[in-house]
């Protein structure tokens, strides 16, 4: 049953009617007669309708729609008002209220508006299911991606989860090191205890030992109660050593103990306490460079790297941009920023930048866009000026269909005479004259191209000692 409708009215009487009218096959109606009644049914089922009054026991019924809205509930809602009260109707459609009618209702009007608001959520719950749908399709737990090489890294993820070895996560600054660890987590439904995050770097190294190993009252000076590390907070669960690479080498030696012998001791204390958890570790550096330079044990790099899972940079799967962006978009949105869109020369230029601050950059650098632009489109312009295109667009036939021919025709052209124009130039080494006679133009029309175009003829010529290699071949 996808049609459910509630009816919210103080009255017994008007609560019967509504119900009688709007019952056709199909349909389900429930009546509640209070606010508070109306929002727990909410809460605890799914409704397509809601119509309400304004004046309810309880909570009124812009305060209902008010919470429906907080709660982000996904039912279309319709205000039943009197004439003196048509001014909070307009006050409830500011909250959210998809349209009103006025008592004494008529009957034919209230059942054109009950079928066109359940076609229309109809439609809105078609295209969210979609959207979960295909997100779910290029997910796993938190980590997106339709690439080759992410689906790579989902099939290593789930193929590792229900194992107890230990796991090595390696990639890039921001490329998503802690939602592996977090996929792997929660994946893995054999345990049932919490994921523990601790970030190596950030701790100094004499407080390092208690954090993970917890301490005895009295241990050190200010260890006024017993502490629990983050091992044993972690029983049953995962332990998250992200930054691994940062570990000074005297807690590699005991972190390779605990690993070793699944058995640490509190400082401070004496009494051996298993360790029933699971250890993945992440790094943004080479560790194999690290153990050569002696700044990495090698016995404890072989023990973390039973199996690892390398996280490609944002540059080598630049396909996962576009999905990536409205991920960020929907999750500002649902913060209670602004909806906003990416114009198609955006995201093509988005496409050409390499990302050296990978995923992470790509979020803060939307949600900065989000804040900073007054329209609902994100143009090129609203960017950060560090956003610069270091590739040239690569050559396609996507286009807007809404843009008149004229104007698709033109800028096709465009591209394709400069990125020809660029090839020519590269293979002649920036020689006008030979330029010309390759393309069948004239000198002056080549020039008028490159000065349209913006193209340096200079940036394509050769150093003073390939000039002579280039003259001996060119004969």
């Amino acid at each position: 049953m996808d049609r459910r409708i509630l009816v919210v009215d103080d009255s017994e009487l008007i609560g019967q009617q509504l119900s009688q009218l709007l019952n056709t096959p199909g349909r389900e109606i429930s009546v509640a007669h209070e606010g508070t009644t109306a929002l727990e049914w909410l809460v605890e089922r799914p409704y397509s309708l809601v119509l309400t009054d304004l004046r309810l026991p309880g909570i009124s019924g812009l305060d209902l729609i008010q919470a429906i809205r907080d709660r982000d509930l996904p039912v279309t809602v319709i205000v039943m008002t009197a004439y003196a009260t048509v001014e909070a109707a307009v006050d409830a459609m500011k909250l959210g209220a998809y349209d009103f009618i006025q008592k004494p209702i008529d009957t034919l009007r209230l059942e054109l508006l009950v079928h066109k608001a359940l076609e229309d959520r109809r439609l809105v719950d078609e295209v969210a299911d979609l959207r979960n749908r295909l997100r779910r399709r290029n997910a796993y737990h938190n980590l997106l991606g339709r690439s080759r090489r992410m689906m790579e890294v989902f099939a290593r993820v789930e193929r590792v989860a229900s194992s107890k070895c230990t796991v090595l996560v390696t990639g890039e600054t921001g490329t998503g090191k802690e939602l592996v660890a977090q996929a792997i987590h929660f994946s893995d439904v054999t345990r049932s205890g919490k994921l523990e995050i601790v970030n190596c770097a950030a701790l100094p190294e004499h407080l390092m030992e208690s954090e993970l190993f917890g301490h005895e009252r009295g241990a050190f000076t200010g260890a006024d109660r017993q502490k629990k590390g983050r091992f044993e907070l972690a029983n049953g669960g995962t332990l998250f050593l992200d930054e691994i690479g940062d570990l000074p080498l005297g807690m590699q030696a005991k972190l390779l103990r605990v690993l070793q012998d699944q058995r640490f001791e509190r400082v401070g204390g004496g009494e051996p306490i298993k360790a029933d958890c699971r250890v993945i570790a992440a790094t943004n550096l080479n560790l194999a460079q690290a153990v050569a330079e002696n700044r990495f044990r090698e016995d404890l790099y072989y023990r973390l790297n039973v199996v690892s899972i390398d996280l490609p940079p944002l540059r080598e799967r630049l396909e996962d941009v576009p999905l990536l962006v409205n991920h960020f978009l929907d999750k500002l949105m649902e913060r209670g920023l602004p909806a906003k869109s990416v114009a198609r020369e955006t995201l093509s230029r988005m496409l050409r930048y390499d990302w050296p601050g990978n995923v992470r950059e790509l979020e803060h650098i939307i949600e900065q866009a989000v804040v900073t632009t007054p329209g609902p489109v994100i143009e090129p312009d609203n960017l950060p000026p560090q956003i610069v295109p270091l590739r040239e667009e690569p050559f396609s036939l996507d286009f807007d269909h809404n843009r008149p021919l004229q104007d698709l025709t033109d800028e096709f052209i465009r591209r394709i005479e400069r990125a020809y124009l660029i090839r020519v130039l590269e293979k002649y080494r920036g020689r006008i004259d030979r330029c010309a006679l390759h393309c069948g133009l004239s000198r002056r029309s080549i020039s008028e191209k490159l000065r349209r175009y913006q193209i340096d003829k200079s940036d394509f010529k050769p150093s003073m000692r390939d000039r002579k290699r280039f003259a001996m071949a060119a004969e």
